[in-house]
């Protein structure tokens, strides 16, 4: 591989974006469809859908940075990170179809059944995400590439999630008439089938071109962990991690119960006629709002951190989050108008966080490099991916618990505790989670002037090679 500042060409950033595309169309599934999937459709308690989420999902994030260490000492022709993108994509989809099964088994039989069909799915997800995210920090070392890059990789991230909302529901109906279980089930392939042919795509569009920097020193796990467990951006970039993906989290899994049992069904008057739209309806616009202006949030998030600097975007950004988040708590089910309005206040600005974040890692990963003389690209950026998971955790343990803690129980006409916590996760809870990432992200001190010096000096390390 060689060193490499030069643009990267723009066929190579929609190949790269191919990547998200493909894998946020089963996050959005597992975030905004699974736990509605595994209550409402497979039978299985809110509680227990909690608990299930806390134990898989601790042990797939605890999976993220030995996929990172793994992926850092992988070698072949085709780079470190690319291979897995190639030889995971079947099995990506055969065990996304398998989770969203509704086999005939007893309630016990069921629950063992979606423990271990999630956790494969979760094994299979690491197993492709975390070297397709670490890529990135290996395709230019150019500060602002690596934030274009992030663009592109989140427009795919929110087109892909936004095919979902947009067809899923309309999908499993058409499938699911007789059978909503068969109607999950055959969706569910479909998109299947697309993320494999995309994983591949992105394994033949794109290049690795940067090499560490060689040391005297032969580096080991034990080397990279003391390193990271050094390194102070990256434990901030961690809890600013998590708490924002709380805070996605638990608006994702809140929309079809907020639409299905406070919303429900609404007539709204058009140029004189008057209009019925089902709660489903409803759901699927709002969804897809929330990730189409999310698409306007990535785009904004290179122009304006190019002004403000990356912290104070995502420091306001966060906190803007949660102040839309707070507004959408007021709002009656016939103020239809301005509940999507806030969520176009809300899409926007997180929408601007997540591509910074990632962007901010790559910086971090150079930040290790140059305070050690080693880089571990993989096990910085299986951070990235291990926060996401421990945020995805808590939102998804934290909403399955609320739901039975409020007296949740699947369709049936909910008790008018319950509608309110339904309205406090979607908006306030939801919120709270965004405030503790600005908390987190206040201590980052990785600037633009302080990585520019860390890029010459690593630029002129390659150099004397």
């Amino acid at each position: 591989m060689e060193n490499d500042k030069t643009r990267i060409p723009f066929a190579e950033k929609i190949s790269y974006g191919l990547g998200d595309f493909a894998s946020s169309m089963f996050w959005k599934l597992f975030s905004m469809f699974l736990l509605f999937f595994y209550t409402d459709v497979f039978g299985i308690s809110a509680a227990a859908v909690g608990t299930m989420f806390l134990i898989t999902r601790i042990w797939d994030a605890a999976n993220d940075p030995l996929m990172g260490i793994l992926a850092d000492r992988t070698h072949s022709k085709w780079g470190k990170f690319r291979p897995y993108l190639l030889f995971i994509a079947v099995p990506f989809a055969i065990v996304g179809v398998l989770t969203f099964s509704t086999p005939d088994l007893s309630p016990y039989g069921k629950l063992i059944y979606a423990y271990v069909t999630y956790s494969l799915m979760m094994m299979v997800y690491t197993a492709v995400n975390v070297p397709y995210s670490s890529l990135m920090g290996v395709m230019t070392n150019d500060p602002g590439e690596r934030t274009a890059l992030a663009s592109f990789r989140f427009i795919g991230a929110f087109s892909g999630g936004l095919l979902v909302t947009a067809t899923a529901n309309s999908l499993i109906n058409y499938f699911g008439k007789e059978d909503q279980a068969a109607g999950f089930q055959y969706t569910i392939g479909i998109y299947a089938i697309i993320a494999a042919i995309l994983f591949v795509l992105t394994f033949t569009g794109t290049r690795e071109r940067l090499r560490p920097v060689v040391t005297s020193q032969r580096s080991s796990l034990k080397d990279d962990l003391k390193d990271i467990s050094k390194n102070g951006p990256w434990f901030i970039m961690l809890g600013a991690g998590i708490a924002i993906l709380i805070f996605n989290s638990l608006r994702d899994g809140s929309i079809l119960y907020y639409f299905k049992y406070y919303v429900q069904d609404q007539t709204l008057s058009f140029l004189g006629k008057e209009y019925t739209l089902t709660h489903t309806v409803l759901s699927s616009a709002y969804m897809s709002l929330w990730l189409a202006t999310n698409i306007v949030g990535v785009v904004l998030a290179k122009p304006v951190s190019s002004r403000l600097g990356k912290k104070r975007t995502f420091a306001l950004s966060a906190v803007f989050s949660a102040l839309f988040s707070f507004m959408l708590f007021f709002f009656k089910p016939d103020q239809i108008g301005w509940i999507f309005f806030s969520n176009i206040l809300i899409g926007i600005s997180a929408g601007i966080i997540l591509p910074l974040a990632w962007s901010m890692y790559a910086d971090i990963a150079d930040y290790s490099e140059w305070k050690t003389g080693r880089r571990a690209t993989g096990l910085i950026f299986s951070s990235s991916s291990m926060s996401q998971k421990f945020g995805w955790t808590l939102g998804g343990a934290i909403t399955g618990w609320l739901l039975a803690g409020f007296g949740f129980e699947a369709n049936i006409e909910q008790s008018e505790e319950t509608l309110l916590g339904i309205r406090l996760m979607i908006s306030v809870i939801a919120g709270l989670g965004a405030l503790l990432s600005f908390g987190f992200i206040h201590f980052y001190k990785l600037d633009e002037e302080f990585m520019e010096k860390v890029v010459k000096d690593l630029e002129k390390s390659r150099e004397n090679q």
